[in-house]
């Protein structure tokens, strides 16, 4: 009996977090460039501290404009000619009910840093990042896919 009821425990608690990775944002997810319709990165987003951060871990479909040295040439201040693979990409997002807001993401294209908020889409599987200047109607929406 005893046996069965920590098999039991076991079973739940995995099927908790299960169901709890595709109610937040943590993990790891394809990004699509929203004018290519091409994969570009993988990004990990972590939970430090109570707001969520992004790195990039991969980067994907290299294309001809790209730095050929992987370095950030467009960004200012300390991530001026950093690689673009390692570099934390976004930051300070906090959950407001369904979505995670006032967080802000740079763009290593252009080294332009937007307010930025986040929602996920098809039950966890993808993830709206809104990226924007002022206010969120003037800006532009990427959906990433949730990797396993």
């Amino acid at each position: 009996m005893k046996s069965f009821v920590t098999a039991l425990a076991v079973l739940l608690f995995t099927a908790t977090r299960a169901f709890a990775a595709g109610d937040t944002p943590v993990g790891v997810w394809k990004t699509i460039d929203d004018k290519t319709g091409q994969p570009r990165s993988l990004v990990r987003i972590v939970d430090a501290g109570g707001k969520l951060e992004g790195t990039i871990e991969k980067l994907l479909n290299r294309q001809p404009d790209d730095d050929p040295d992987g370095l950030c040439r467009a960004c200012k201040g300390e991530l001026k000619d950093k690689p673009v693979l390692g570099m934390k990409i976004m930051k300070g997002f906090v959950r407001d009910g369904d979505a995670w807001v006032d967080g802000e993401i740079l763009d290593p294209k252009n080294g332009k840093v937007y307010s930025c908020k986040l929602k996920l889409a098809d039950g966890g599987k993808k993830l709206d990042v809104r990226g924007f200047i002022g206010l969120s109607i003037i800006g532009r929406t990427q959906t990433w896919v949730r990797e396993e």
